[in-house]
């Protein structure tokens, strides 16, 4: 055991070198762009740099507004923490670099307020302007964004950037209802979101497993409604503040009239059904639904809208109005005659009428309505902004129609799918595409969805970064800023710079294998960790029986979506396939399969005592078995030795097999072993 340990340590040492190595190399392909998410709209590289150092001064200039002060105050406190370098008398230096903000932002921060900015850094000063203090927060996250080590210290390199975002509604949906997600979170939430110039939190605060916002009018909603796990005025109000000063607006949520379980549970008057109703522990759609036929409903529903109306000072409301299967409605003849009075002939038309009602009482309250596919009907008001899920077909039809409207499919970042399909999905792609130019002036832009059934406080940062960043740049840069491999190479830069905004995803990752490992020396369980990923889409709940009490501490929790390893070993093996690879690439898979075959007789032993890891013998295995049959075709293929049609369709059949979930995970090295396999057989 102790020779295949000092084996282990050599070869991790080895393939780390090279990984370095390899990702060195990527970096000076790219080194004419800017290593920085998103892209700007217009950028010139100049010669030479601005150093960073404590002589470093600020000066603010133009309009004054304390919005831009503190975000001068955070921009310096990042840039300490980005260079170490103590910046605290920054503010008493001679200026070099100048921030001016031309005039003043809106109050309340309006849909399509201008964001653009000039950023123009030169080897002795840094110019910022912009017209408002949005542009100013903007630009100083591109500016933390290009400083970079080099042999004279932290620089800036000598740039010039006309930058302006693509699309207006540049959006994240945090899910509060299924899982509580604490103002901590929210609040490293928002960092990361100004990071990477999103300007929308969207916040759905209530589903059939919780209402989140104390209500003064409606006690019983969260008192009854919540486990006690719930958001105060006070905290909303000062997490909106919070959000503004970041530049990003927060739109709330409230679904109805299904997914409305909770609120239910408080005041049961306002179902269809019988009951009793209680917080619902378990996924899935739920049959509970508002009853639409009572005067009473509407009016507790201007009561409560009135009331979160002024808790919420954005111009738009969201009233979700999403997977209703009326079941409810079915079963209740009190609906039923209602609907044959009136000459409602289903229940998509009972819902248009709910809808209709819900959108005077939302108008009647100064908002504007937003909601789900679901509420996009014959008569709906042409103000209503249409949130798609559906897809691009009906995005498009929307707009066709005369709706506003936003992307939310293909961008649902809980699925765990590759920053590369999310960055493939444009709102202006697909049905969309087909559109008349005032037609697509409609699409506002889109938001990344992070619904939360299967994530935690502790494992939500994984999940939101650094994929997001992607989406954000899909909204805010020209549509023609399409490189996979250059995003890639970006989106590694700019995880490592969210660590400074307090987003730590691969800390928290290390932690909880050190919790279900109970081990002081957890490097094998690591290594594992480093090549398995969640499954993807709705798998999981096919795969496991989960409710809101499960605890999410096993390892498909700790691992991020996407294997950053195991992406770019595939990488690895179709150049290695394509007959160009140095021998240095050979070496290089040669050695990370070897760590990942040896891996399997040291991380056995401990995986039985922990009652966390015992379900990942089976898996540890196979990513021995995979690595063993990926080195035999190294072998064959570097030999230039040609395996029989049934040997290789005997092996590819292994690794389909092996890609298979496994204690809820997948192999991910499987993948690019079948790549090699293919490879080896016959001519």
């Amino acid at each position: 055991m102790n020779t295949i340990r000092l084996r282990l340590v050599a070869f991790l040492g080895l393939y780390l070198v090279l990984c370095f190595s390899s990702h060195t190399m990527l970096q000076a392909q790219h080194s004419p762009n800017l290593s920085i998410m998103p892209l700007p709209a217009h950028a010139q590289r100049n010669a030479g740099s601005f150093v960073i150092d404590g002589s470093v001064g600020i000066s603010l200039e133009g309009y004054g507004e304390p919005r831009v002060v503190r975000a001068q105050q955070r921009f310096l406190s990042r840039l300490s923490a980005q260079t170490g370098i103590p910046l605290w008398s920054a503010q008493g230096n001679k200026p070099n670099i100048f921030i001016r903000t031309t005039g003043p932002s809106a109050k309340v921060q309006q849909l399509g307020e201008n964001e653009s900015y000039q950023l123009k850094v030169s080897p002795t000063e840094i110019h910022l302007q912009a017209a408002n203090p949005l542009g100013v927060i903007r630009g100083l996250q591109t500016l933390l964004q290009l400083v970079e080590i080099s042999p004279s210290g932290f620089v800036v390199p000598a740039v010039e950037i006309d930058d302006s975002p693509r699309f207006p509604w540049r959006g994240l949906m945090i899910d509060s209802g299924r899982h509580f997600m604490p103002l901590d979170v929210m609040e490293r939430t928002l960092n990361g979101m100004e990071a990477v110039k999103l300007n929308v939190l969207h916040w759905h605060l209530s589903e059939d497993q919780g209402f989140r916002v104390e209500s003064t009018k409606y006690p019983r909603l969260h008192q009854d409604g919540s486990d006690g796990l719930y958001y105060t005025p006070a905290q909303i109000r000062d997490l909106v503040e919070y959000a503004r000063d970041r530049g990003i607006r927060v739109v709330p949520e409230f679904d109805v009239p299904c997914h409305t379980t909770a609120w239910f549970a408080g005041y049961p008057v306002l179902a269809s059904g019988k009951g009793p109703y209680h917080i619902d522990r378990n996924w899935g759609i739920a049959d509970a639904a508002m009853d639409p036929t009572r005067d009473t409903t509407y009016n507790f529903l201007d009561g409560f809208i009135g009331e979160m109306a002024a808790l919420f000072p954005d111009a738009y409301f969201h009233i979700g109005g999403d997977e209703c299967d009326g079941k409810e409605w079915d079963a209740n003849p009190s609906i039923q005659s209602f609907m044959h009075a009136h000459q409602i002939k289903n229940n998509a038309e009972l819902q248009a009428y709910f809808t209709a009602k819900v959108q005077t009482i939302v108008a009647k309250h100064g908002k504007i309505m937003e909601g789900w596919d679901e509420v996009l009907q014959p008569d709906t008001p042409k103000d209503v902004v249409i949130q798609s899920w559906r897809g691009p077909e009906s995005l498009s039809e929307a707009a066709h129609r005369g709706y506003r409207a936003l992307l939310s499919t293909g961008y649902y970042i809980d699925l765990n799918q590759s920053a590369a399909k999310h960055y493939a999905v444009d709102p202006l792609g697909g049905a969309a595409a087909s559109l008349t130019d005032a037609e697509k002036q409609r699409i506002l832009g889109g938001e990344a969805a992070m619904w939360s059934e299967y994530v935690s406080p502790e494992t939500i940062d994984s999940r939101i970064w650094p994929r997001t960043a992607a989406i954000a740049e899909r909204l805010w840069s020209p549509q023609n800023v399409q490189d996979v491999d250059s995003m890639y190479q970006r989106l590694d830069v700019i995880a490592q710079k969210l660590e400074y905004y307090g987003i730590q995803p691969v800390a928290v990752t290390n932690l909880m294998i050190h919790r279900m490992s109970g081990s002081s020396d957890p490097a094998p369980l690591q290594i594992l960790a480093s090549v398995v990923q969640p499954p993807q889409g709705y798998a999981r709940g096919d795969l496991g029986a989960y409710t809101s009490l499960t605890p999410l501490n096993h390892l498909v929790d700790a691992v991020p979506p996407e294997s950053e390893e195991a992406r770019r070993f595939l990488n690895l093996a179709k150049e290695l396939v394509e007959g160009n690879a140095t021998e240095q690439k050979w070496q290089q898979a040669r050695q990370s399969l070897t760590l990942w075959r040896d891996n399997d007789a040291l991380l056995q032993p401990t995986l039985a005592q922990s009652g966390l890891t015992k379900e990942l013998v089976p898996l540890s295995t196979s990513l021995r078995m995979v690595a063993e049959v990926g080195l035999q075709a190294i072998e064959q293929l570097q030999s230039r030795q040609s395996i029989t049609a049934a040997e290789r369709d005997k092996q590819m059949e292994f690794l389909k097999k092996s890609q298979e979930p496994q204690a809820v995970l997948l192999n991910m090295v499987a993948p690019a072993v079948a790549v090699l396999v293919q490879a080896t057989g016959p001519k």
